[in-house]
């Protein structure tokens, strides 16, 4: 699967805006200024087709970027306190209708900051999907900021946490040395191939 040919496809502020999935999905999911745009330029091998922003709070829209098999899902990021009641409101919206439209979501990638403990609304999300069935995996930005030892001790103590929610793969993950990059491309390309197969 190539992962270097993506394009941005479309931009989507409303539920009403959504056009229906005719591809494969893999959701990126994570609060605000969790790094997702940065996540998404690795992947892709590109520096800026997902804009990064030290804005928290900056996507607050539904970013598709279409690849030759599949399509990337830039969620808007959750969490951010300055957001008003009717900015949250469309968010609610705007995800629902996502995930509840029958679209063709074959894996979300739930980001969570390594440096910190899952937030609420992290563990919200992880249990949303568990009720829906959808698959997905997570990954732990910004590894690179700690060091060996407190990056074993934050693992270890993330997993402790995410026990309780099933088997939970999880990936370490550094936009800027590349820590897990080829191992979430291989989640994504099985996801990916498993629908191609059926």
């Amino acid at each position: 699967m190539k992962f270097d040919n993506a394009q941005f496809e479309a931009s989507y502020g409303t539920a009403a805006q959504l056009k229906p999935s005719t591809l494969p999905e893999i959701a990126f999911s994570g609060r605000s200024n969790v790094g997702k745009s940065s996540l998404l330029n690795k992947l892709l091998g590109r520096k800026s087709l997902a804009r990064v922003s030290s804005v928290p709070g900056k996507t607050v829209t539904v970013n598709m970027f279409k690849l030759a098999s599949c399509r990337f899902v830039d969620l808007p990021g959750y969490g951010y306190a300055k957001v008003n009641d009717n900015e949250k409101r469309r968010w609610s919206e705007l995800m629902e209708a996502y995930f509840d439209s029958g679209r063709d979501i074959r894996l979300v990638v739930q980001l969570i900051d390594m440096r910190h403990e899952p937030t609420a609304q992290d563990l919200q999300m992880i249990e949303y999907m568990n009720e829906k069935n959808i698959p997905f995996v997570v990954a732990l930005t910004k590894c690179d900021k700690l060091n060996k030892t407190e990056r074993s001790n934050q693992l270890m103590s993330i997993c402790s946490v995410l026990t309780k929610y099933g088997n939970i793969s999880v990936i370490p993950f550094s936009a800027t040395k590349g820590d897990g990059v080829d191992e979430l491309r291989r989640y994504i390309e099985k996801a990916v191939s498993e629908v191609e197969k059926q």
